[in-house]
């Protein structure tokens, strides 16, 4: 099944069941994927997170069948998910512009936000400079935080990881163990919490596989993979977006490869990330569609 197809599976299930309490762990199975990664490529693909979408969806619904039935407005309220016509009152009036009631008069106006269906569309031709690399595990010692997924997105939580990084010794402090010093490593891992909001980002080098982590840090092992690596150019952090929304866009639903949806990796070089040159890249582990 290719990578288009899943995610679009998950959008019909989110249709499906508009009507009903939404699990983000079964709407990620019907993508063959975690709810971390589920939520991160929808948000990079459709630029609103999961929980907007779904929001939206329902109080379109919602509008159109205040204004065709006569249905009262506490029981569309219960129907699309709200607790009380006040809580469901301010989130439609906000959406549409009018309240619920005046939602039911004749001549109304109201917004619609349509379903989501993925497209492939051809565009002008976007070069993307990447290497497919068998590699074997591999160490590295890392400063790992947990995240959330507000709403479907990322908070703004590792842009300020990254500052603190640099100015408490953290990123020197790697740097003495590292193995390679071409690249320091942002490493976000998908996988392994049971609440679909969180998921766990670290900063890291690789080291040898005998290095004792100070105090702080941790050692973890990378398993051997297949990788998809992207070269990106330019100032961060636009440039690695842009480049995110290209790979989740234009690469994996034309491609004969889908991402595993364990981890990824964003590997940055010392030099000036705000240069219009600076060169990164992204590694994402892949198996064949």
């Amino acid at each position: 099944m290719s990578w288009a197809t899943d995610i679009q599976n998950a959008i019909d299930y989110i249709e499906e069941h508009i009507t009903e309490k939404l699990d983000y762990n079964i709407i990620a199975k019907q993508a063959s994927c975690s709810p971390y990664y589920f939520q991160k490529i929808f948000g990079i693909l459709c630029g609103i997170s999961l929980g907007e979408y779904i929001r939206n969806r329902r109080l379109t619904l919602a509008g159109s069948e205040l204004m065709k039935t006569d249905a009262k407005v506490i029981d569309t309220a219960l129907k699309y998910g709200y607790e009380s016509p006040e809580s469901f009152t301010r989130a439609f009036t906000k959406f549409h512009g009018v309240t619920p009631s005046a939602a039911k008069r004749s001549g109304s106006r109201l917004q619609s936000f349509s379903r989501f269906k993925v497209q492939i569309i051809m565009k002008g031709g976007n070069f993307m400079n990447y290497k497919i690399i068998s590699k074997e595990s591999f160490t590295v010692l890392e400063k790992v935080e947990r995240h959330t997924v507000a709403g479907g997105q990322n908070q703004n939580t590792i842009p300020d990881f990254w500052d603190r990084a640099h100015k408490d010794g953290t990123i020197e402090t790697l740097l003495k163990y590292a193995k390679d010093h071409s690249y320091v490593f942002g490493i976000c891992y998908g996988n392994g919490h049971t609440d679909c909001e969180q998921f766990d980002y670290s900063i890291a080098v690789p080291c040898p596989s005998d290095t004792a982590a100070p105090k702080g840090y941790h050692i973890s092992n990378i398993p051997a993979r297949t990788w998809v690596v992207f070269e990106c150019a330019g100032a961060m952090p636009h440039a690695i977006q842009n480049l995110w929304h290209e790979i989740c866009a234009e690469f994996f639903p034309t491609s004969d490869y889908k991402p595993t949806y364990e981890l990824d990796i964003e590997a940055y070089p010392d030099g000036d990330m705000t240069a219009s040159d600076y060169q990164s890249q992204i590694w994402i582990p892949i198996v064949n569609q």
